[in-house]
């Protein structure tokens, strides 16, 4: 087991001290490297032990497909928690649900529609184009 030592502040300090002689505490897991996938922090057991709590990486969450924005109502978590969701906590009830934020499906359905008016309008435009070049 490697043994770390913590660094606290001065009043976290005296407060470990009174409950316990001494605050030096070891890693419970495989190594001993102080990088962000084996942070710990001190936890005082019911028994009076101080031992290394892990703390977990944080979740990113799932980002727009178009424009990169964080996706509202889908919570930031880990990869594999997301396998312990229902599917409706991992989307939003939308078209494109838990794929593309509120405002690129709505910026989608405005410009789909404006094609199929200009498509119409080409089209009724087009007969008269015609009369006009007979004359």
């Amino acid at each position: 087991r490697y043994v770390i030592r913590m660094s606290f502040s001065a009043s976290h300090l005296l407060i470990a001290s009174k409950m316990v002689k001494d605050i030096r505490i070891t890693y419970r897991r495989r190594h001993c490297f102080n990088n962000i996938s084996n942070r710990v922090t001190p936890v005082k057991t019911p028994g009076g032990r101080l031992v290394a709590q892990y703390i977990a990486k944080r979740g990113k969450g799932p980002k727009c497909g178009d424009c990169g924005c964080k996706i509202n109502g889908v919570p930031a978590l880990r990869p594999f928690a997301y396998s312990r969701l229902a599917k409706r906590e991992k989307n939003v009830t939308r078209t494109y649900g838990g794929s593309r934020c509120g405002t690129c499906v709505r910026n989608r359905i405005v410009r789909a529609f404006l094609i199929e008016e200009h498509k119409i309008v080409k089209k009724v435009s087009k007969p008269s184009s015609k009369k006009a070049a007979a004359k």
